[in-house]
């Protein structure tokens, strides 16, 4: 047990440090081509560059591929389909892809690690095989849009990510998950701090595609990992706010038959920062949501029984619902964007 947490730690604080000297390397570069002009969904006012991901992914990768070399649990298929999406999220920061084809090569690599997973684990026994991976697909791919959709204000993947990879590194270290998954969930985790001193507000520098969709991929894939290991309500209540903020965002977009593909500032959060709320504010009560999530995560582990569980999830549905119900409204004393 010693020995693991030492390599969780060894591995986020090399990937912190990486992470923090690669983004100050390339930005300079990123200054001069890689800069995000404000447009009427975004929460900037000024041109910022991006593509801090390219260090937060590199970081994460080099500091678990370190630590798991040599092991036969290094998850090859996810470090490619990583690289490989991280890729297509770069080409969309300089040239914007095509929805359809973008949607595709996204698939692709969530259709990798989804059939790398082990066939004799299932989450739901009573149905094919072939009809899991499949909505395991669309679900994977849901995540890894919803998580660069929520990328759009200073610390807010932070904020979520952080607490989200720190509660899978004490489950894998209580063997409540896989111990190579809480190495690649402590890297991401490094890499995250490591990038989070440039993206306070207001942000020197953002993640852009090329961070968002790998880190919604990486997190998936962790994820994925806890419901392989019998805790598909701790999955579902570690990453609650950003799915509840998205999907409902997203189906109020449908029902008012608006493009929802197009960018916009609909999402609950952009809504609180357009009433009035600081932006320091909504991640400070993102990340406290997420505390609350991640304690209720690990209640649901040691609950015993499905009544219990159900119980937790729906009280995590509450707080969440609470929050957003929150951003909803404009604040009584209305403070200034940061």
């Amino acid at each position: 047990m010693a020995s693991a947490w030492w390599l969780v730690l060894l591995a986020a604080c090399a990937a912190a440090i990486v992470s923090a000297g690669l983004i100050k390397i390339i930005y300079p570069y990123l200054l001069k081509h890689a800069l995000a002009k404000p447009n009427p969904r975004s929460s900037h006012l000024t041109p910022t560059p991006q593509g801090a991901g390219i260090a937060v992914i590199a970081a994460t990768l080099a500091a678990a591929g370190v630590a798991l070399a040599g092991s036969s649990n290094l998850p090859a298929v996810l470090f490619g389909a990583t690289v490989f999406i991280a890729v297509v999220g770069f080409a969309d920061d300089i040239r914007p892809i095509p929805v359809l084809p973008r949607l595709l090569l996204q698939a692709a690599a969530v259709g990798a690690i989804v059939l790398a997973s082990p066939c004799d684990v299932s989450l739901i026994p009573f149905i094919p095989v072939w009809i899991e991976r499949g909505l395991l697909v669309l679900a994977g791919l849901w995540f890894v849009n919803l998580v660069n959709f929520m990328d759009g204000l200073d610390w807010m993947t932070t904020a979520e990510v952080v607490p989200v990879t720190a509660a899978l590194i004490v489950l894998g270290l209580s063997g409540e998950f896989s111990p190579s998954a809480a190495v690649v969930a402590a890297a991401l985790c490094g890499a995250m701090i490591g990038f989070a001193p440039f993206n306070r507000p207001v942000a020197s520098i953002f993640l852009g595609d090329v961070g968002s969709l790998p880190i919604g991929l990486l997190l998936g894939w962790c994820l994925l990992q806890l419901a392989l290991h019998q805790h598909p309500v701790a999955a579902l209540l570690l990453p609650l706010y950003y799915l509840a903020d998205a999907t409902v965002t997203l189906l109020r977009r449908m029902m008012r038959r608006e493009p929802f593909w197009v960018a916009h500032r609909s999402h609950f959060y952009q809504r609180a920062t357009d009433n009035g709320f600081s932006v320091t504010h909504v991640v400070s009560e993102v990340f406290v949501l997420n505390i609350v999530l991640t304690v209720l995560a690990a209640a649901s582990i040691r609950a015993g029984s499905f009544a219990l569980e159900a119980a937790l999830l729906a009280l995590g549905a509450a707080a969440v619902a609470l929050v957003i119900a929150h951003f909803s409204r404009q604040p009584k004393a209305s403070s200034s964007s940061v």
